[in-house]
């Protein structure tokens, strides 16, 4: 099975008369079950207390969504 990214990256159209500083890469998220086709039979659960935290029952479409601007926490600068 092929693995795929759930962050995509676009690069847009940056013009030169911008007056505002550009942001040269944007990002978005799509959700893990875009790429399954049908459930798969006995897909592994989470527990009813970590279905409930996560928001799904299956791991296979759990997808924590991060935010992309924050800066991570071991980061300097």
């Amino acid at each position: 099975m092929q693995q795929h990214t759930q962050r995509k990256y676009w690069y847009p159209y940056v013009s030169p008369l911008d007056p505002c500083p550009p942001m040269k890469v944007k990002s978005y998220e799509t959700p893990p079950q875009l790429y399954m086709g049908f459930q798969p039979p006995s897909l592994p659960q989470f527990s009813p207390k970590e279905a409930l935290a996560y928001g799904t029952l299956w791991p296979a479409l759990y997808s924590p969504y991060p935010n992309p601007y924050k800066r991570e926490e071991n980061e300097n600068g």
